[in-house]
């Protein structure tokens, strides 16, 4: 993609408005902590007080909305006392000397960009931390003063966090609509299973389920019965739905069996939807009743057999066991001991402590947007310093909250940032020429700006910046100062840091695109360690741990998402490609999707402990660990992989390690199949067949 192309469609996106489902009732407690933080500063301490209560409370109430599973208040507390410890580190340093002022910032920017090693919500906070600590280092004249503005903006997140516990809107929303969504998307997966029995299947939703089902022992205590256990059955759920579907190992294709089969699916599709819906809306399910019969054990051996009728009967039980525990009020508790448990804050420390340390390499994405926005942020504090504006720290501000580790997002908010703010200014501008605000007046201009950017800032940057940008003007208005000494410097220097943002990443990139083969080869590996895993518990069914196989899913299914997202950010990127083509990786991407399909076909249908070992798993589970760990060196080395080590068992002579016919042989056919197709995908030849 060339840059004219690439800076057309980041301005595009970035300048997008988005339909999205609006949370008006959690906007309104946002603003409703908001004024009541500006009105008792200005009752009893001031403007200069109420702007600076006003920051920590804005501050807050913005953590909260980021995609995080904590406790909503633990994110308002989080943020509030950051910025507070913030501000007054930053008076102190910043009172007497510029220059040690700017050392302080890039240190504190260059940590805020190394959290994003720990993720987008404390890489958010932390930004928005440096942004504002910008603007409320100037406002005290006095360490004591410092200490009481640091004291106020710590109050507003404390007043955000008290709002929350007081008035709880849905609470645990995020987590219903996680569990449900997964459960939807299995709905969705079993009714295009009855016209394609070898649909694929998008694992994020599952992925997301579990993310969201990470609770603290706290939380575990508390969790709504019907979030509890859910999950487990509906990720038991998958294999046995596309096992049930496949013709290789379920029903033939055509006949009376296949028509059996795809009532059952689109049964299954009906109790899931049912289920979804009494957990994301905490109400008791109702089922149609042509439906209810898939609860029943499918009493027709005359049609379905083998294979095909024990997965019908295990996914009646599933299905039963799901409308069980999606009955809200059905008695089922959260077992703290068996719950997946998420460290404590403290007990995050040292984690995050780790994802930092991992990430200070050469080569680091993490690394690199550290470096990058520590130098642009302050070469704009300096800039700002020098350009005949008053403001100055609007252009480093600007730089600090547009740029992310990632070329599309940070080119789309610089442009999103100026257009919000050029709208939001003029119109904030002439309502002040209008009206001609007071103090309070204005205060209240400021909370009316921030509610509605609460409410609308999943539409879109540049709405949520229009309305940001408004709010800023109300609020220095309301410390007395005139529209005229706000706009046009702010409008400028805006200009100013978006640009810096720009030509920061343009000189310094981290372009994803040269990546792509490290991340293809990161799933071949882990998609080749599910594989290997799936066969071990046929080579020992007694001893093998059913937990290996488990955590090789995981695993495979953050590669794959890795890979994707690795994709996404690659096609907005203005490099051409460095190994891999687009077609190339496409079709790569679907050959390691099929073979993690076949593998979980295997999966659905383990042996019981009793069984005896399986002639050749071994062989075929070492075989596929070291063939796909070689394969992935060579994608990395940017060579065709081979496969011979799978080939070999596969073409061994009759022996105790050769792969007799049936199931365990034609699953690790199929798989050399794929993998052979990966490879052709990278040599740009048609894969050869078995």
């Amino acid at each position: 993609m060339s840059w004219l192309r690439a800076l057309k469609d980041t301005a595009r996106s970035g300048l997008t408005v988005e339909r999205t489902r609006l949370e008006p009732l959690i906007a309104v407690r946002a603003g409703v902590g908001l004024a009541l933080v500006i009105g008792f500063g200005l009752a009893f301490l001031g403007p200069g007080a109420a702007a600076s209560s006003a920051f920590g409370a804005f501050m807050a109430a913005i953590a909260t909305f980021q995609r995080s599973w904590r406790p909503r208040p633990v994110l308002a507390l989080a943020s509030g006392l950051t910025l507070a410890v913030s501000t007054f580190v930053g008076y102190l340093v910043g009172s007497s000397d510029t220059l040690a002022f700017l050392a302080l910032l890039a240190a504190w920017t260059f940590a805020s960009g190394m959290l994003w090693a720990a993720g987008p919500t404390a890489g958010v906070i932390a930004s928005g931390n440096v942004a504002i600590m910008l603007v409320t280092v100037t406002l005290p004249t006095s360490v004591a003063q410092a200490a009481g503005h640091a004291a106020m903006i710590a109050a507003g997140g404390v007043v955000q966090a008290l709002l929350i516990v007081l008035f709880p809107v849905r609470r645990w929303g995020a987590q219903r609509d996680a569990l449900a969504d997964a459960l939807a998307a299995e709905a969705d997966y079993a009714r295009r299973l009855r016209q394609d029995p070898v649909a694929p299947f998008d694992p994020a939703p599952l992925m997301t389920a579990r993310a969201a089902a990470l609770v603290t022992r706290r939380q575990a205590r508390s969790r709504p019965a019907e979030l509890h256990g859910a999950r487990g059955l509906a990720e038991r759920i998958r294999p046995v739905l596309a096992s049930l579907a496949d013709p290789a190992v379920g029903a033939p294709a055509e006949g009376p069996a296949r028509g059996r089969v795809r009532e059952l699916l689109a049964a299954a599709g009906s109790v899931l939807d049912a289920a979804a819906h009494a957990i994301r809306h905490g109400e008791p399910a109702r089922l149609p009743a042509p439906a209810l019969s898939v609860l029943k054990a499918p009493d027709t051996p005359d049609l379905l057999d083998g294979a095909a009728l024990r997965a019908a009967h295990r996914l009646a039980a599933l299905l039963e066991d799901v409308l069980e525990t999606a009955e809200p009020g059905s008695g089922r508790t959260a077992d703290p001991a068996e719950s997946m448990l998420r460290p404590t804050l403290p007990g995050l420390v040292p984690l995050v402590a780790k994802a930092v340390r991992a990430d200070l390499r050469p080569g680091s994405p993490v690394l690199r947007h550290a470096l990058r926005v520590t130098a642009v942020t302050s070469a704009g504090y300096l800039i700002g310093h020098a350009l005949p504006f008053g403001h100055p720290y609007w252009a480093p501000m600007a730089a600090v909250m547009v740029m992310r580790p990632d070329f599309s997002q940070t080119y789309e908010r610089a442009v999103a940032r100026f257009g919000g703010t050029l709208v939001g200014v003029a119109v904030a501008t002439g309502v002040v020429r209008l009206a001609q605000p007071g103090m309070y007046l204005s205060g209240l201009l400021a909370v009316v700006s921030a509610c509605l950017m609460y409410v609308l800032m999943r539409t879109g940057y540049a709405v949520a910046q229009l309305f940001v940008s408004a709010y800023v003007v109300f609020l220095l208005g309301m410390g007395g100062v005139r529209w005229d000494q706000t706009v046009p410097d702010r409008v400028a220097l805006t200009l100013v840091g978006g640009l810096l943002a720009m030509i920061g990443y343009a000189l310094y990139p981290a372009w994803e695109t040269p990546r792509l083969r490290t991340r293809l080869a990161d799933w071949v590996a882990a998609a080749g360690r599910y594989a290997a895993a799936v066969f071990d518990q046929y080579a020992d069914p007694a001893g093998a741990r059913r937990a290996d196989v488990r955590e090789a899913l995981l695993a495979a299914r953050d590669a794959r998402i890795a890979w994707h997202e690795a994709v996404a950010r690659a096609a907005g990127e203005p490099v051409r490609h460095r190994g891999i083509s687009r077609s190339a990786a496409e079709e790569a991407a679907e050959a390691l999707a099929a073979l993690g399909r076949r593998a979980m076909l295997l999966e659905a249908h383990l042996p019981d402990r009793d069984r005896p070992p399986a002639p050749g798993a071994a062989a075929l589970a070492e075989a596929l660990r070291t063939a796909t760990g070689e394969g992935a060196r060579e994608v990395r080395e940017r060579r065709i992989p081979r496969w011979e080590a799978v080939r070999a068992v596969l073409d061994a002579p009759d022996g105790p390690d050769a792969p007799a016919p049936g199931a365990l042989r034609g699953t690790a056919e199929l798989l050399l199949e794929s993998l052979e197709e990966v490879s052709a995908a990278l040599g740009g030849k048609p894969a050869p067949r078995l």
